[in-house]
């Protein structure tokens, strides 16, 4: 049996954002938590959401949110949430803002749950979240239609990787626009992340075929337009281009899971605060060569496809080495580092975090079996 779970209402599009006043007026909304981070309102993105809420709604801004979401800034947005007194969370920002605000939504409606160390997991809490409409800024995590969300333990140095049917936002206003500022960096390392997403979906051990059709169609526009939005982000046909492959995979991937690539990069990210679509640009290459060696194997022959490689002469081993050449070929077209040493790890590193790595959610579904000793060996050939 195969489950789906995707948002109540989606806009996407040019200009989706102005579809906002009205839904909440329809929901008989009139005061608003608007949840983001200091860069979001520093960019003027958040402004032109809010000046859509400006003498129509009574809103309140919470905004101190870090890069890696931690479990105290979700519980500051609880205090944040109950001050306002608001009917509804509008969370304005990329993945880390957005998970944010399903941590928060999530405990509001669940009393027994007093923080996201409690929810670590697949979970079904008990209750729907409290009312949350997600606007991505970013096009990458596709937080806004899944059913999970990461926040960081600051004790531990351990993400926290949240599965929850319950904290899927009830709308998404996905709308290029307001990814129009992303710097390079950023486009990069949040575009490689939903290539990550397409291609660990495509080969996770719970793939189907209504998720591979998904992963494919993302891959494909990933390869094409990544690129352009790369180099040129006022190229909004690119940037639009994105903002859908990644919405679409994340409909995928929250349904089958995904595989070590996002296990490792949530232990870099944990304990070394490395931006999460970076680690996973990283290590995709070379996780791919090594989870070829699986029953996943034909599928690379679809990744080389969807990069617009014809396969037609190919054996499979030639497929999955011509699908890692694509990846590595369009890491390096938007600069991914290829070095954890650039990050300042070292081999004295490599067992916290293989363990932190292995006992992730995500390790269960990679398509091969693997151990700490495996996962070592993969960090340790990129301390180069």
């Amino acid at each position: 049996m195969e489950r789906y779970i995707f948002n109540e209402c989606v806009y996407l599009g040019k200009d989706a954002r102005n579809c906002l006043p009205d839904e909440l007026a329809k929901r008989k909304f009139k005061k608003v938590l608007v949840v983001t981070d200091p860069t979001i309102i520093k960019t003027g993105v958040l402004n032109k959401v809010t000046s859509l809420l400006d003498g129509k709604f009574n809103y309140t801004i919470y905004s101190d949110i870090k890069p890696n979401p931690t479990v105290k800034n979700v519980q500051d947005g609880l205090v944040a949430l109950k001050k306002s007194h608001a009917q509804v969370i509008v969370a304005v920002g990329g993945g880390s803002v957005i998970d944010t605000a399903k941590g928060i939504a999530i405990i509001r409606e669940n009393k027994k749950h007093k923080d996201v160390v409690s929810l670590q997991g697949a979970v079904d809490t008990e209750n729907k979240c409290f009312p949350l409409i997600a606007i991505p800024t970013t096009s990458g995590t596709a937080s806004e239609t899944t059913i999970n969300y990461v926040i960081t333990d600051e004790k531990t140095k351990r993400k926290l990787v949240c599965v929850d049917p319950h904290d899927i936002p009830i709308m998404s206003i996905v709308d290029a626009e307001l990814m129009r500022t992303m710097p390079k960096s950023l486009t990069a390392s949040t575009g490689m992340d939903a290539l990550t997403h397409a291609i660990e979906s495509l080969i996770t051990k719970g793939s189907t075929q209504f998720s591979d059709m998904f992963a494919l169609e993302s891959i494909r526009t990933i390869a094409k337009y990544l690129p352009l939005a790369y180099k040129n982000g006022d190229d909004m046909v690119a940037r639009e281009k994105m903002a859908y492959a990644q919405y679409i995979v994340g409909m995928g991937f929250s349904a089958v899971g995904l595989g070590i690539v996002h296990s490792m990069a949530h232990a870099l990210g944990g304990q070394f605060d490395i931006a999460h679509g970076t680690a996973n640009a990283m290590l995709l290459p070379t996780v791919m060569e090594y989870n070829a060696e699986s029953s996943a194997k034909p599928k690379y022959r679809l990744i080389a496809e969807s990069f617009g490689v014809d396969t037609s002469k190919m054996t499979d081993d030639q497929c999955v080495k011509r699908a890692v050449k694509e990846v590595k070929a369009l890491a390096k077209k938007v600069a991914i580092p290829t070095s954890l040493s650039d990050f300042g790890i070292k081999a004295k590193d490599l067992d916290s975090l293989s363990h932190d790595a292995y006992i992730d959610v995500c390790t269960g579904g990679n398509p091969r079996e693997t151990s700490e000793k495996d996962i070592k060996a993969l960090y340790k050939s990129l301390l180069v």
